[in-house]
């Protein structure tokens, strides 16, 4: 027996707060800080899936795989419809160069246009740098405008081959203002959000009316579609007429609601907030223990690894300079904590 009388327990918690009276005068009457808080840390890579998991992953995946599947049979309904009841597809000024018309707006302008759309939702991709999903998503819209011109060039070399009017229909009023006003959004999304020159401030007005006038665009192009294919049938079908159900109209109006149905998955997709995107992807997020997450742009979170610092709130000198005194308060307080257990154990 050393002769030393023990110590007193500490409080549940180990409350270095609280006076102890050891035989030694080191430390007696003194008070201590308590342990740091324990610091859960959210890191990119294999764990960020787990700490950052989604809610509701299986209705998100069941609704995906619906989508994706409503959407290529939505395809696959136009080239049949063109090719079996409408004689097939070609470039000479004749219905069969018109029959390119439909099946790029299905290909390009609705099904490629809802991927691009619900691209940033995929959890799998979470991971991924925020430069790479915007590069992704500009990539995949611009196919589809693409896509979108070569339609009309066919539509309007097409009608001036048969010296029909151009631009007298409701369906190709909608159609030329939802294709101007995406090449609108392509070109103000390239130069606002891929490019790393436009202010964070002006990124932070403009997002919500990107998002908005996404999905509107998107909404327009579906009643493009929808009208188009009903003015397509009325001019189309004389004998048997297409208040007769003949088979083609059945089977285009089949194809109507698939394109339809396939709006509806990408619009409630892209509208639940609890499968958006989290913010920051690749961070640090220090988090004290019963606290409260103010976000990955606050002075607590740092960042790591290959960050989209243009989409940061880190880049300026007073976040740097809270961010460095939280990690040097972290420091002392490891500092504190160890002499406390080191006194604890009676070293």
């Amino acid at each position: 027996m050393s002769g030393r009388p023990a110590r007193k327990p500490l409080l549940p918690g180990g409350d270095c707060f609280k006076k102890s009276t050891p035989a030694s005068g080191r430390g007696a009457g003194t008070q201590r800080p308590p342990p740091p808080p324990s610091v859960p840390v959210a890191c990119p890579g294999a764990e960020y899936g787990t700490l950052m998991a989604m809610d509701g992953y299986r209705g998100f995946l069941g609704l995906l795989v619906s989508a994706l599947l409503v959407g290529f049979l939505s395809v696959i309904f136009t080239l049949v419809w063109v090719l079996h009841y409408r004689e097939g597809l070609g470039w000479d000024g004749t219905a069969l160069e018109f029959n390119w018309h439909p099946v790029l707006v299905v290909t390009g302008f609705v099904f490629i246009q809802g991927i691009a759309i619900i691209v940033y939702r995929l959890p799998w991709t979470w991971k991924c740098s925020k430069f790479l999903m915007k590069s992704i998503h500009a990539g995949l819209n611009t196919v589809a405008a693409v896509l979108a011109i070569i339609s009309l060039v066919a539509v309007f070399d097409f009608h001036n081959a048969r010296n029909i009017p151009n631009m007298y229909s409701l369906h190709s009023w909608i159609g030329l203002i939802a294709v101007i006003l995406y090449m609108l959004q392509l070109l103000l999304g390239f130069f606002i959000f891929l490019l790393p020159w436009a202010p964070l401030s002006l990124r932070a007005l403009v997002m919500p009316i990107h998002v908005y006038s996404g999905l509107l665009i998107f909404g327009t192009v579906i009643a493009t579609a929808l009208t188009g294919v009903t003015e397509k049938l009325i001019f189309a079908l004389k004998d048997p007429a297409y208040h007769s159900f003949p088979p083609e109209g059945v089977f285009t109006n089949t194809l109507g609601l698939l394109i339809l149905l396939f709006g509806a998955l990408i619009f409630w997709i892209v509208t639940r907030p609890q499968w958006k995107r989290p913010n920051e992807p690749n961070s640090i997020l220090l988090q004290p223990k019963g606290g409260t997450t103010e976000g990955l742009e606050g002075s607590m979170a740092i960042n790591v690894g290959n960050v989209d610092k243009s989409d940061s709130e880190l880049n300026n000198e007073g976040s740097a300079r809270k961010r460095n005194f939280t990690l040097d308060e972290a420091g002392q307080r490891s500092t504190i904590a160890r002499d406390c257990k080191r006194d604890q154990s009676g070293d």
